[in-house]
């Protein structure tokens, strides 16, 4: 494809499919996209488009590092990139605002400084579509992405999907699922990026719309797409930055995962999935001598969050929209009171979270829900909005928390795929 061939009502058509009333706009933003890649690569005018979208935790805050379950959705900010194959093996990506990498896709070696790097996403993806016998390549690519990072909304799953999703059809014409797209990105990031991480937001980015995921066996985690279109029912999604310093709060977010093992160790087991809830319960008195209280707490938050995830997705899959809301505002308050990741208590004045909340209570009362979204003490929240309080509720946000602090986003149906 040309650049000028973004210009065509073809194309235009092609991506109403995945940007629906958004396509004009996207349209013109692939088309300022494709100038940069012949920027970037003179010379290379043919090209394809790929996009990976970015994802938001809707249930199951805390879960999936004791084996749980949890509810996720892919967004409508998005990665995307601008790609001609190349016959040398090589992989050259220029991503806007980033330094361009060139990384040699036959290259499989762990290389220690790329932790933390681009490079080590695209070098484990490469490695591990060896592994599992499937064809990969090089190729030029210049990448934009509106999936801002520390949004909380996984820019680098996004990334990884997206590197995926590239190989997958300029190699494999498309043939390897989404799921599987997305163990290899999590496999990458884990193994080569060396950043521990579920597979909840590669899973979401991948796939595409409501997902929900048991990690009862982390190996083979149960995935199931919902689908729901919350915009048909009159609401908008919003996630909230509520600023707040993130320094030094790696102990907060340990001691979650630490104190509900405890529990589990108890019962001598790893992880709170393998103890029955019953079990717990019969126990505290003698528990909560051993753990102390908070982690029995946190446990039971667990327990009754994996129940809300399924409550969830039953409520989307019977378009009940009313019971959904209340689902998510008790997710918000167990968070809160029970799993206590709305506040460090190393920094008692200081709490953004808890109160976006309180406004969120205010503003949103018996019309929208809200929650506190992802590792919590700092950072975002979550909250479903009438599409005609939108407007004020954003305001009052911004007012609040400043002029970029709020994001309207769309549930999208589309993960990663070729335009």
């Amino acid at each position: 494809m040309k650049k000028n061939d973004v210009l065509t009502n073809e194309f235009l058509e092609r991506l109403s499919v995945v940007y629906g009333d958004e396509a004009k706009l996207q349209q013109d933003r692939f088309y300022n996209l494709a100038e940069t890649f012949e920027k970037d690569f003179a010379g290379c005018d043919d090209m394809r488009f790929f996009s990976a979208p970015g994802r938001t935790e809707v249930g199951g805050n805390h879960t999936d590092h004791n084996n749980g379950k949890v509810l996720a959705a892919a967004v409508n900010l998005d990665a995307i990139a601008a790609v001609s194959k190349r016959d040398d093996g090589i992989i050259c990506v220029n991503s806007a605002g980033y330094t361009p990498i060139t990384v040699d896709s036959a290259d499989h070696e762990i290389k220690d400084n790329e932790a933390g790097k681009s490079d080590a996403l695209i070098r484990g993806v490469c490695a591990r579509f060896k592994e599992l016998g499937y064809n990969y390549g090089g190729f030029n690519a210049s990448v934009t992405s509106r999936v801002l990072s520390g949004s909380g909304l996984s820019s680098s799953a996004a990334y990884e999907v997206l590197i995926g999703t590239i190989l997958n059809y300029l190699y494999n014409d498309g043939k390897i699922s989404a799921v599987e797209i997305a163990q290899i990105s999590q496999c990458a990031e884990n193994v080569y990026f060396k950043k521990p991480c579920g597979l909840m937001d590669q899973t979401a980015c991948s796939v595409g719309g409501f997902v929900q995921i048991d990690f009862e066996d982390t190996s083979k985690p149960v995935i199931n797409k919902v689908d729901f279109d919350i915009a048909k029912h009159g609401y908008i999604l919003c996630i909230v930055d509520t600023g707040g310093n993130h320094a030094d709060l790696t102990g907060d977010y340990a001691s979650i995962r630490l104190e509900m093992n405890s529990v589990a160790e108890y019962f001598g087991k790893n992880v709170l999935r393998q103890v029955d809830e019953k079990e717990v319960f019969e126990s505290i008195g003698d528990i909560r001598k051993k753990t102390g209280d908070r982690a029995i707490e946190r446990a039971i938050h667990f327990y009754n969050e994996n129940k809300r995830v399924e409550r969830l997705a039953k409520a989307l899959s019977d378009g009940n929209f009313d019971e959904f809301k209340n689902i998510i505002i008790e997710s918000g308050k167990s968070s809160y009171m029970y799993n206590q990741n709305c506040f460090t208590l190393s920094n008692p004045d200081e709490q953004p979270v808890a109160l976006a909340l309180c406004i969120c209570e205010e503003l949103l009362k018996g019309k929208g829900a809200y929650r506190v979204h992802g590792g919590g003490f700092a950072g975002t929240i979550q909250a479903f909005v009438p599409e005609t309080d939108a407007e004020s509720f954003v305001a009052s946000m911004r007012k609040v928390f400043g002029e970029n602090s709020c994001y309207i986003l769309k549930v999208r149906s589309h993960g990663g795929c070729e335009i």
